[in-house]
């Protein structure tokens, strides 16, 4: 948790939005703040004046290309997503002692369940009956067992323990890796250190990354990774696009070192049409959607309000970034 200097009077909030889609629910704060809308163009002009940011487009870089300028900048920024990646880009709000909030909390639960659709479908062909219901053609076959089968989860935040609780439900021995070991963890007895995931790699039937991305974490999944997996083994990545070394994937599934794969984040999104991921065998791709549910736009929406009334009262905030480290620590999160 960490405390901000809220200004003395009626604060002012900037929202970073999103074209044709405002925040919904910020009729909480009515009359205790000055709401100032910007977007890629106009947010340079508005930092100056703002005490406080909301950066509802997650999916903008233009708080990376606006903070570095003259004048003040605001306490604290919240972003509407679990990923800082975008705004610890910027050495300038690094260095700052401005506070980063993030939508910890929020798709926990969506993206296990997610995880836990594709790993059915990619157990039991879903994808195969589907073509051959297109094609007309009755031809029977047999599907993995989830029960007994071994999952790496690599990352032990929320989304990665969610996972690993919903894979454990359906029968799937879990064993998750972080950034550093805890022996003894309650849900899972040992947590594994980033460290030990090359030694891990070659007893996993599904890999499933949903780690934070930093200077350790990114390009983790390249073709020395997917040599140490099992020819059977499905890589899954719900992190985040730069974790993966797509063309080292790709090789990895056109030579059947692995068995299948599906990924929701890339290198470069929205995936451009004449990508080849499109097309490679044993790869579903899906639009950075895991966690994305019906109604999830109210619930970040509330999330930040309920942070909005801490500010104001002057108690610590929730769901803090460590700037260093490049995500919330456990103890920043009530």
């Amino acid at each position: 948790m960490s405390e901000t200097t809220v200004p003395a009077g009626v604060p002012t909030l900037g929202v970073l939005g999103v074209p044709g889609v405002d925040p919904p629910d910020l009729e909480r704060i009515s009359g205790r703040a000055r709401v100032e809308y910007a977007d890629e163009g106009s947010l340079a002009a508005l930092l100056p004046a703002v005490d406080a940011l909301l950066v509802w487009d997650f999916t903008s870089d233009a708080v990376r290309r606006a903070w570095p300028g003259p004048g003040p900048r605001p306490g604290w920024v919240h972003t509407a997503s679990a990923g800082v990646d975008r705004l610890l880009g910027c050495p300038e709000l690094v260095a700052s002692e401005t506070v980063i909030t993030n939508a910890r909390g929020v798709f926990d639960r969506p993206i296990a369940e997610y995880v836990a659709g594709l790993v059915l479908a990619l157990a039991k062909d879903f994808h195969g009956s589907w073509e051959l219901q297109r094609q007309r053609r009755w031809r029977h076959r047999e599907t993995m067992r989830l029960a007994g089968t071994h999952a790496i989860v690599v990352g032990s935040g929320p989304i990665g323990r969610a996972i690993g609780r919903t894979l454990m439900a359906l029968g799937v021995e879990v064993e998750l890796v972080g950034r550093r070991e805890r022996p003894a963890d309650p849900e899972f007895g040992r947590i594994h250190a980033g460290g030990a995931l090359g030694a891990l790699l070659p007893s996993a039937d599904w890999v499933v990354c949903a780690a934070p991305l930093t200077e350790s974490t990114t390009g983790m999944f390249d073709a020395a990774a997917f040599a140490r997996m099992k020819p059977t083994a499905r890589f899954v990545n719900v992190g985040r696009g730069a974790h993966v070394v797509q063309e080292d994937l790709v090789e990895a599934l056109l030579s059947h070192r692995i068995a299948a794969a599906a990924l929701d984040v890339f290198a470069d999104e929205p995936l451009p049409s004449d990508s080849p991921l499109w097309d490679v065998p044993g790869l579903l791709v899906s639009p950075h959607m895991s966690g994305d549910t019906v109604g999830w736009r109210d619930d970040l929406a509330r999330q930040f309000c309920d942070n909005f009334d801490r500010w104001t009262a002057g108690e610590p905030l929730f769901n803090v970034v460590d700037k260093q480290l490049g995500y919330v620590p456990d103890r920043s999160t009530p």
